[in-house]
């Protein structure tokens, strides 16, 4: 397994809200992503974050997103190691495969690949 992408979720209480600090204040970039629990802003040196209110379909929210080349793979791995699952490996709707494990000092990451 190797690692593609690390993106930052921040919990908001508002996306709406959060728009006139992240896109008008800072001057990110909008990136729709069609849902109306999470949206992500980009700034022009391609760092991104991303603003979750909620997840569609997990118990928590993650404080980060990870892509990898091969979520299978790190799921196997994941579960051989012993970590705690948070949210199973599971193919969402929109698009990702994905799975939340809890790190040793208590936060929830989603690790994730993107449908081709």
């Amino acid at each position: 397994m190797r690692v593609v992408r690390i993106i930052p979720d921040l919990t908001v209480e508002s996306l709406a809200a959060a728009e006139e600090f992240y896109g008008d204040y800072l001057g990110l970039r909008r990136e729709d992503l069609g849902l109306d629990w999470v949206t992500r802003y980009l700034a022009p040196s391609g760092a991104t974050l991303q603003l979750v209110t909620r997840d569609a379909s997990a118990p928590v929210v993650p404080v980060i997103s990870i892509a990898v080349d091969d979520v299978d793979e790190a799921y196997r791995d994941v579960v051989r190691r012993g970590y705690d699952i948070v949210h199973p490996l599971t193919t969402e709707e929109w698009g990702v495969r994905r799975f939340f494990v809890r790190t040793p000092d208590g936060q929830v990451v989603n690790v994730l690949r993107h449908r081709e």
